[in-house]
């Protein structure tokens, strides 16, 4: 399995964990809620939900939602039946075998889950994810991030006099984004650690129980796939 297969299935288990969707709610989802599934298609989406189904992680449900049709802009459009037929009508429902294993690659804090791509998908299910997890995902973020930063920073040194204005300007710009990303990173990464000290008990000294996955001190606008590091709102 691709790695960018793998972040899709993993995005698709969280979005259905939240409630069961037909294939046209479940892309739309995916656009507007996971900026990095922007570019793909029916044609990539719907070979990953038999997949899952054969895997016994999705079951496949008859329901009432409407055809499965882009919106259309006024032509005659022939029935639903005969363009989508009847996978328009399909609802796909996470089964207790999915729930399980999508836990279990929230646990997960690999390389990979560091990676550009599949640290927004993780990011975007923070809510459901365990807090010491969120804090090891975090911190090797920024680790990936650090070691970037440096290679850039070298690269640039060795390179700076044949380099044109623009050019120039082009690292400079991409250095500052990874440093702007880093800053972010602390932020929330320090917001973890006053939400984890929070809810120790002022009498025992020790952590209470965390089972909702709440972030805690997290700003409350940051709740999409990958925050504006940029956004100055909270300071």
């Amino acid at each position: 399995m691709s790695r960018r297969s793998g972040i899709l299935e993993f995005a698709v288990l969280g979005l259905l964990r939240e409630s069961p969707m037909h294939g046209y709610e479940l892309r739309k989802r995916l656009n507007t809620s996971l900026g990095i599934f922007r570019a793909f298609s029916y044609g990539t989406l719907y070979p990953c939900l038999k997949t899952l189904v054969a895997h016994g992680w999705l079951i496949e449900e008859p329901g009432n939602a409407p055809a499965e049709l882009p919106p259309t802009t006024g032509r005659a459009v022939a029935p639903a039946s005969s363009l989508a037929g009847r996978r328009a009508k399909i609802v796909y429902r996470l089964t207790a075998e999915g729930k399980e294993h999508f836990e279990e690659l929230l646990s997960h804090t690999g390389p990979d889950s560091w990676e550009d791509e599949h640290f927004a998908a993780r990011f975007a299910f923070f809510g459901q994810t365990e807090r010491e997890v969120r804090m090891r995902v975090l911190e090797g973020r920024r680790s990936r991030l650090e070691e970037r930063l440096e290679k850039m920073r070298a690269s640039l040194a060795r390179t700076r006099e044949r380099l044109d204005d623009y050019t120039l300007e082009l690292q400079r710009h991409g250095m500052e984004s990874v440093e702007r990303e880093v800053r972010w990173l602390n932020e929330l990464i320090e917001s973890e650690r006053s939400g984890r000290d929070q809810r120790r008990s002022p009498t025992e000294g020790s952590p209470q129980q965390d089972t909702s996955g709440e972030t805690g001190g997290l700003p409350r606008h940051r709740d999409s796939t990958r925050p504006d590091p940029s956004d100055d709102t909270t300071k």
